[in-house]
Formats: structure tokens, sequence, C-alpha cells
């Protein structure tokens, strides 16, 4: 049962508040509490009451990497509402919300359990960052020389050096993302497993892989030309050392987003890439 709804908007679309105004409204009328959070950064920290049962986030992908984050290990549902053309994640027009939470409150079977990473940088054998992840890990050059120099590991069997302009660590949800326009796969959102996509790889053997989970180990090879920075979806990053040992791996907790009861995720792919069939530029 739902009785509490926190809305997170977008501040920088000014129609996120006039759309959160009607939610709110709607919600009243079932007697269900809700609350807005007005957002324009993602660097934001959001504090999430124990007692809520549903966000909804209205913006577009970034609004919801950004929800993602904050409520995944609590076990809350995303109703993603995009207020634009649909995303990848936010399937759900504008105009389609109240559908899908009618079905959502009615069924409860439009759920997406969407993969989250768990990414940690240790310096000398000491943790000091960790972040959470719904598309990628994404590890690059900050300055002008772009070649960076990467020892990979899986579950501690080491794969090999890999030269690049960057590597991405992406989750399904992730795949049709950054690591796609590098030249990933597209993987089902709902599959549990991981992508790693070198970014421009100075060898052309060093290809896309896609493994079931085991845990990703990223060192920073020593003599760099320029200096790294690890991304956590676009949105968080931290500066990194040589030596540094870039962890990867499962989370324990998944990413709820409510799905659009009118498209598929094989609908979206169609439509966002043009698979229709006609000849596009």
């Amino acid at each position: 049962m739902i009785r509490k709804v926190m809305i997170i908007a977008n501040g920088s679309k000014p129609e996120s508040l006039i759309l959160a105004d009607e939610i709110i409204s709607y919600l009243s009328q079932k007697g269900i509490g809700s609350f807005i959070i007005s957002t324009r950064s993602c660097r934001e920290s959001i504090s999430v009451p124990m007692s809520t049962d549903l966000v909804i986030t209205l913006g577009g992908d970034g609004t919801v990497l950004y929800a993602a984050r904050a409520v995944h290990d609590l076990g809350i549902p995303i109703l993603p509402v995009n207020l634009g053309t649909f995303g990848y994640i936010t399937e759900i027009a504008k105009d389609e919300w109240k559908d899908a939470l009618e079905h959502y409150i009615e069924k409860g079977d439009n759920i997406s359990r969407r993969l989250m990473l768990r990414i940690t940088v240790s310096r000398r054998g000491r943790r000091i960052w960790t972040a959470s992840a719904l598309n990628e890990g994404v590890i690059s050059s900050s300055g002008i020389a772009k070649v960076i120099s990467l020892e990979l590991s899986l579950d501690s069997v080491r794969l090999g050096h890999f030269r690049a302009d960057g590597m991405i660590i992406a989750t399904p949800t992730g795949s049709t993302g950054y690591s796609l326009a590098a030249g990933g796969p597209i993987i089902d959102p709902d599959m549990s497993a991981v992508i790693i996509t070198p970014v421009c790889p100075f060898t052309l053997s060093n290809r896309p892989l896609v493994t079931s989970g085991k845990v990703v180990s990223l060192t920073v090879a020593e003599g760099q030309r320029t200096d790294l920075v690890l991304t956590a979806d676009g949105q968080l990053d931290f500066p990194l050392e040589e030596g540094d040992v870039v962890t990867v791996e499962k989370s324990m907790s998944r990413a709820l987003l409510i799905k659009s009861v009118k498209r598929s995720f094989t609908d979206v792919i169609r439509d966002k890439l043009h698979w229709s069939g006609a000849l596009h530029a």
C-alpha cells in the first residue's frame, strides 16, 4: 500500500513543478500524502524519509540516476516520468504517468529490477571512496592527453594491461549509454551482467567483454601521462592517483523502476535507434 510519495523534480525544467502539482492533487484525492524535492544539481544530498513508499521523478534519465543512487538500498520503487521525448530509462511520457501508476497500485507487476554497481577506490590498501551507479563507472583522462594505462583483473585473475582513452564498466541499463557509443553491446535491462568496454583502445584486440558478474578490478598503472578521474553515472567524480585500485561489483540491492504499460524496452530501442527498416542518415 502506498501512503507517502516523494516527488523529485528537475528544477531546471519549469514544467516539472506544474506536473508535480497535478500529481500531488491526484494523490491527495486517493488519500496519499506527498512532498516535492526540487533539485538543480545531481551533487545535492537527498534525505529520504523511512516512511516513503514511492518516488516519482520528473525530468529525464539523469534525474532517475540521481534518485536511484539515493533509494536503491531502501527498496523504494521509482516511477520515472520523462518531460521531453521518452528516454532509455524514463520510458514513461508526461501524459502517461497516471496509467503507469494506477497499474502499479492495482497489480504491481510493472516493475523492472535493475542491477546497480558498487564502486570503490582503494589507495595504499585503504578504502577512500565509494559510490553506487545505475548506468556505469568510467575511468578516463582529466587532462589534455587522452591515453591512459590500466591493469584489469576479474575475480583477482589478471586479464591484461589496457591502454585506451578510457574504460567503461556498465550495467545492462547503462548499455544504451556511453558504453553503446564506445562500441559496446546492448543488453536487456533486466539481465544481471556487467559490460567492460574500452574507449578507443590502443590495441585493436581489446574488445568489449560481457561477464556474468565477476568482481572487476582496475589498477592505475605507473607512468601516466595525464591525470585520471573516475566518474559514476556521469554525475559523481573522484580524482585518481597512480597505484589506486578501482573495484566494481554488483550491488546487493536493485533499483526498482516502474515500467510503462504502453511500450516495452524493445519498443524504446527500436524507436530511439531508428530500427524501423527505413534509411536514416
